[in-house]
């Protein structure tokens, strides 16, 4: 038997899990992502003659991989999406991007500034890995397939897959900010960096990442559905492959034209959503991508595990494990709550969707990619440590409540009636019920 024998038996053992865990973990205290993360634990510590896996080492392959993985997911989370943008209609995203991130990167940095030692540059870094949430990992807290009603999803799992959608890419400008303060001050503090960081990596990228995405979402969305020729109206061919070209796509033209290939990727998602809502083909791209992540998921979170087993958190000091905890028991789930307030969440729903800030993919991705940009002033090994604990500690605690939490959310809405319009403060009169009216 050879170590490729062994793999080969291991992916198809995983395939086949990939297929069945999500409807056995389904309501149940249990998620694909835990269920992986452990067996990577697990077999890595058994006396086999198994591949070494090192992000640290291996930053770039790192890099990529994860790379690949957060695009597919942020095309999927697009494509489910049933409800058009808009101010009023999401706004409680835009209270979870503006308030709750902001709050969140503020409160992690300080804390890692002050319980860590670390320096300003090393402390902001942390906070912006740590920034981008990911309901990929507990697929409970995220929106369904794709239906023809817009009003077709609970608030809940809207507001959470649509914040990930879109701040996978908003971390981009803070991990920015933090190669940039290191690069001008090393260990101690400097503000020389700003408005060039202003300028060029908050307002010119993300507008080109939005541009971008929602021209190729705009053409691609003509193509599947509008075009004249048969032949290159690809709705009518029903192949869920060709969203995975969308995404590359998408991508790889805004990072060539200096934009955020992942708010492009998203916004290109939306955009296709939006150029024929009622289509069965969007059921056809989603279910397609969906089970290209669930595989890259189980894929990335077996090696984490993996990681794990063979002492990445080695380096991991009280003080850091400390810091992952007081992120996702405290600063988040207050600037959840405080970002939310006056918005149509009430009670139960708004505390799920302030506490489920479920940390993961994105983060190992951002890590490995800052990394390579500049080098900072604490051991890499150590950041690694503290990121591969947070999303550990991420994927049990959100991974195991997940379920639970949601079913009681989901009585609590059936047994209780909808509000009239205009009872929350002019928000759209959702309510209880999670459901947001046309507007």
């Amino acid at each position: 038997m050879t170590i490729a024998d062994a793999v080969f038996a291991w992916l198809g053992v995983g395939a086949l899990l990939a297929a069945v865990l999500p409807r056995v973990a389904a309501g149940r205290p249990l998620s694909l992502p835990l269920v992986f993360l452990v067996a990577g634990i697990g077999v890595y510590l058994l006396p086999l003659p198994l591949p070494v896996i090192d992000p640290v080492d291996d930053r770039l392959l790192t890099e990529h991989v994860t790379e690949i993985g957060v695009i597919i997911a942020l095309m999927g989370a697009g494509l489910a999406l049933n409800r058009p943008v808009g101010r009023r209609r999401w706004a409680t995203t835009w209270r979870l991007l503006g308030v709750t991130m902001l709050l969140t990167v503020v409160g992690t940095a300080l804390v890692a500034w002050w319980l860590l030692d670390w320096p300003p540059a090393a402390a902001l870094l942390l906070a912006a890995v740590l920034a981008p949430t990911d309901p990929v990992l507990a697929s409970e807290v995220r929106v369904g397939e794709p239906t023809e009603d817009e009003h077709d999803e609970d608030e809940v799992r809207f507001a959470l897959t649509s914040e990930a959608g879109l701040n996978d890419g908003l971390a981009f400008p803070l991990t920015y900010a933090a190669v940039a303060l290191a690069a001008a001050a090393g260990s101690g503090w400097s503000a020389d960096w700003v408005g060039a960081w202003v300028v060029e990596d908050v307002a010119f990228k993300c507008t080109v990442g939005l541009l971008s995405g929602l021209l190729v979402g705009r053409l691609l969305g003509w193509l599947f559905f509008r075009s004249r020729s048969p032949v290159l109206r690809l709705s009518e061919h029903r192949e869920g492959f060709v969203a995975l070209g969308a995404t590359f796509l998408s991508y790889g033209v805004t990072e060539l034209v200096g934009g955020y290939g992942f708010l492009a990727v998203f916004t290109t998602a939306c955009t296709i959503r939006a150029a024929e809502r009622a289509h069965g083909f969007h059921n056809i791209l989603h279910d397609f991508v969906e089970q290209i992540e669930r595989l890259f998921t189980a894929t990335l979170l077996f090696l984490l595990g993996a990681f794990i087993a063979l002492g990445g958190l080695a380096p991991l000091t009280w003080q850091g494990a400390v810091t992952a905890l007081v992120l996702l028991l405290v600063i988040r789930p207050l600037s959840g709550w405080a970002g939310l307030l006056g918005g149509r969440l009430r009670g139960q729903e708004r505390w799920a969707v302030a506490c489920y800030g479920i940390r993961g993919i994105g983060s190992l991705y951002y890590l490995a990619y800052s990394l390579g940009q500049h080098d900072f002033p604490v051991p890499e090994r150590e950041l690694w440590a503290v990121v591969t604990f947070t999303v550990l500690a991420s994927v049990v605690l959100h991974g195991v409540t997940a379920g639970p939490v949601v079913a009681r959310l989901d009585r609590l809405r059936t047994a209780t009636p909808p509000r009239p319009e205009g009872t929350d403060g002019g928000n759209g009169g959702a309510g209880s019920t999670g459901r947001s009216p046309a507007t």
